[in-house]
């Protein structure tokens, strides 16, 4: 059996800051920030197995038809390792929609979703990856587009895409 850990996120374009400490004689960095509340968001999933990832970016917004899309497209992508496919993921109203509720009937003996209980979002291993993903990619940098975002955030998602021990080691369920 395979164990995958999905959800969705939106990455802002002005960013985010970190504490951080700086010597007194040090006069504080200033970070520049975007006045705009522009935001990108992305579908992920990560196989707790290898830490190998997937995502693909939502160009409109979250809903059941693209929620569908990207079950269609990571059923694709996982039932080729020939292993039962469990995915965890949160409650949200177009995980459960009756749009593509029969097309989960139809492929249930070997890609079963697995949701968690409400109001419990720490549970699921992807929130350490999207974490991980703001403190290396987005933290304390000025992006002047949106674009920049998306290229900051998809390197690093590429980067995990075939595998990765880190994302292993972080959504490790021990």
């Amino acid at each position: 059996m395979d164990l995958w850990a999905l959800d969705e996120v939106h990455f802002q374009q002005h960013g985010s800051r970190c504490r951080m400490w700086v010597p007194p004689e040090v006069k504080e960095p200033v970070l520049l920030h975007a006045p705009t509340r522009k935001s990108v968001g992305y579908f992920g999933a990560v196989r707790l197995r290898d830490g190998k990832f997937f995502y693909a970016r939502e160009e409109e917004k979250f809903n059941a038809q693209s929620c569908w899309q990207f079950f269609k497209q990571l059923h694709h992508k996982s039932i080729r390792s020939g292993k039962r496919v469990v995915i965890i993921l949160d409650n949200a109203k177009y995980h459960h929609a009756l749009l593509h509720k029969a097309w989960r009937e139809e492929v249930k003996p070997r890609f079963t979703l697995d949701f968690l209980p409400p109001y419990s979002p720490d549970l699921n291993p992807i929130e350490r990856v999207w974490k991980l993903t703001r403190r290396l990619c987005l933290h304390n940098v000025y992006f002047q587009k949106l674009d920049q975002v998306c290229i900051s955030a998809e390197r690093q998602f590429d980067q995990w895409s075939a595998q990765s021990n880190a994302l292993k080691k972080l959504c490790a369920i021990t």
